[in-house]
């Protein structure tokens, strides 16, 4: 929820001061929202989204576009289960020689 909070802020290029000071709500408390530390209560999350105007359900359930709005990090000196380009999936082998490629380049060679 924290996540679809800030994405209706980030839309409506709204500061967490302005939205804690429209909504009547403690700056502390807003931020505890965002970090997930806590979550709002029922009457809070229909003010919420009656402010964004939106559904509820849009601040309370997995959004598509903030899935799409936060990378995923995938580190390569890790084992991933399965990368893929254009759909096809990298094999091993090349996987190897792309992380060589990134630590002599990330490692000040050529």
């Amino acid at each position: 929820m924290a996540k679809n909070i800030q994405h209706y802020m980030d839309k409506k290029s709204i500061s967490r001061k302005k939205l804690a000071d429209d909504l009547n709500i403690s700056y502390t408390t807003l931020s505890s929202w965002l970090q997930a530390d806590s979550y709002p209560r029922i009457d809070k999350i229909e003010l919420l989204a009656k402010y964004f105007g939106i559904s509820v359900s849009s601040l309370i359930e997995d959004s598509e576009n903030n899935k799409k709005s936060q990378p995923q990090t995938i580190d390569l000196k890790e084992e991933p289960k399965v990368i893929a380009y254009g759909g096809k999936p990298i094999s091993k082998e090349d996987m190897e020689i792309i992380k060589a490629i990134l630590e002599r380049h990330l490692n000040g060679g050529d």
